[in-house]
């Protein structure tokens, strides 16, 4: 037969509410040696809570919902660890949710959580957001963190970011020192914001240096190798002429990488890359990939804590972290003349 908590109680001659307190820690004004020996006892009878039951008093389940929209992509991995080491240290269970930057399975997601009753959920969008989902999230009445990709939405909403304006700033700036002038550009899909941000790094650089916009330089991408791929062709095609190429992400590198490879262009001695993100890929990829790294853990670890924070009623300093990135150089960018 199960060990309840009122068996506790009777062996520790103690109420079922200190048994209750001490077991959901909470347990002030609660004695030490009361508190030792009701663990002890705990430990003995090998306890295990009716975590069911808990969540009905306490209407908590002790788990946060994470969505995200390619776990395919390794940049989401990194936060994911970040995430589930955040939450286990403060006692939360995690359910994963892939949404395949599919709007459809990102509603349902955000329905099912609901229905799982987390306390809270970390978001982070599709590539094309659709602003009906996250005020689908807001209706819930769930506390929620957007991480990663930002929303356009009239009131200023809880996240945390990479400086993606920066990021890419100092990638172009580095380009321009190592005497590069003609330096194409793999953005993200124009619809996201984050994408325009890092676009708007990249015209900041060229301006600051009186370098000309060359809109036939810039080439939309997907954020997948496939993106980095075609766009590559396209500047191939263009006949246009470059020594560098900046992509918004380091997928995206390794795709256009792999047409150079095909065309026979030495990297980076006739063209020199650099990407966005530091995945672990861009370390061992030949040659190994210049990029801007985001500080993921970070990332995660910051979005858990501010997602907690809102769980347990407290009010945020800031309701926006912005991260600053750093830019890794390693052997895809030479110099030029």
């Amino acid at each position: 037969m199960a060990v309840t908590i009122k068996d506790i109680a009777k062996l520790a001659n103690v109420s079922i509410t200190t048994v209750s307190r001490v077991i959901n820690n909470k347990s002030d004004g609660v004695s030490q040696k009361t508190r030792e020996n009701i663990l002890r006892i705990v430990k003995e009878l090998n306890y295990q809570p009716n975590r069911l039951a808990q969540s009905l008093v306490t209407k908590k389940t002790n788990t946060l919902g994470l969505v995200l929209p390619d776990i395919t992509n390794p940049f989401f991995p990194e936060i994911v660890r970040a995430i589930e080491d955040t939450a286990n240290n403060f006692g939360y269970n995690l359910i994963l949710c892939n949404t395949d930057d599919n709007n459809k399975k990102e509603s349902l997601y955000l329905q099912v959580l609901k229905e799982k009753c987390v306390d809270g959920i970390i978001f982070t969008s599709s590539i094309n957001p659709k602003s009906q989902n996250i005020k689908q999230l807001m209706e819930y009445k769930i506390p929620f963190v957007l991480l990663d990709r930002y929303i356009d939405m009239e009131e200023q909403l809880p996240g945390v970011y990479t400086d993606g304006i920066l990021g890419m700033y100092q990638a172009v700036k580095y380009f321009i020192e190592m005497g590069h002038k003609k330096i194409a550009f793999i953005s993200g899909p124009k619809e996201s914001k984050t994408a325009k941000q890092r676009y708007l790094g990249y015209i900041k650089a060229l301006a600051e240096y009186n370098l000309p916009i060359r809109d036939f330089l810039i080439k939309e991408g997907n954020y997948k190798v496939s993106g980095g791929q075609k766009a590559m062709m396209e500047l191939l095609t263009s006949k246009e002429d470059f020594t560098a190429v900046l992509c918004a992400n380091d997928l995206m590198a390794i795709g256009a990488m792999e047409v150079l490879k095909q065309k026979n262009i030495k990297i980076p001695e006739e063209i020199s890359i650099a990407g966005f993100d530091n995945i672990s890929l861009s370390n061992v990829v030949d040659p190994k990939l210049t990029t801007v790294a985001q500080p993921y853990y970070e990332m995660g670890r910051s979005a858990t804590k501010m997602l907690i924070k809102l769980i347990e009623g407290k009010s945020l300093r800031k309701k926006e972290v912005i991260l600053k990135p750093r830019l890794i150089i390693r052997n895809s960018v030479a110099k030029r003349g």
